[in-house]
């Protein structure tokens, strides 16, 4: 049995749910509520399972894996096909850039926890917080754009033209983006990969408006 403990909005849920669609691999959620009760992920039973406080959480043979792309990584070698690390070792190394250019660079500073920092601890506005926010994913998206743009390995999707790891990395984050107003029209080229992305039942069915704990 495989378990899925996450958010309906956590990115990094997101990720690992377009992963296990594309893998065709069938998966029981648990959801972990970011904001109820001071945060669901605080709470002895959820710590047990992860000392981070951060979601998701993969269950999987009797083992907890915790962070999203040591997931992906894991679903890649458990489940080799589809895969989401096709092609030769350089085609592999550009999809993991691209992931973790978002993973890493995009989305920790925009993620639950800095926020509440922001806000809770430093006394930052909601103007400023939402400041915040779209400057750290311009800059990422930018950068994303014009690489991707001039890609000659870039097909419908990220790298090629089935999805890989960087295309479940990507969408979850102009999901935020769009969820926190930014204007996406500088970005055509991730928006056509967004497209194509959402074009697919995996991709769909990942959506957060599609989880259970969605309302």
């Amino acid at each position: 049995m495989t378990t899925l403990y996450g958010y309906f909005r956590s990115s990094a849920s997101y990720r690992v749910r377009i992963a296990l669609n594309l893998k065709g691999q069938a998966y029981d959620t648990v959801p972990v509520h970011l904001l109820n009760q001071g945060g669901e992920q605080f709470q002895p039973a959820f710590t047990e399972l992860n000392p981070h406080s951060l979601v998701p959480v993969l269950a999987h043979e009797g083992v907890h894996l915790r962070q999203s792309l040591a997931v992906l990584e894991y679903l890649e070698e458990r489940f080799p096909m589809p895969s989401l690390l096709p092609g030769d070792a350089m085609q592999r190394a550009r999809i993991r850039e691209l992931s973790l250019a978002v993973a890493c660079e995009i989305h920790p500073l925009n993620n639950l926890r800095v926020l509440r920092y922001l806000k809770h601890q430093l006394g930052v506005g909601e103007e400023a917080k939402n400041a915040w926010i779209h400057h750290w994913i311009k800059l990422g998206f930018s950068a994303l754009e014009k690489q991707l743009a001039a890609d000659a390995a870039r097909g419908h999707f990220c790298v090629g033209d089935i999805p890989t790891m960087a295309d479940c990395c990507l969408v979850p984050q102009i999901y935020n983006a769009r969820r926190f107003e930014l204007d996406m029209a500088p970005y055509p080229t991730l928006r056509a990969i967004e497209d194509a992305c959402n074009a697919l039942p995996a991709f769909q069915a990942a959506h957060p408006a599609q989880q259970p704990d969605a309302a």
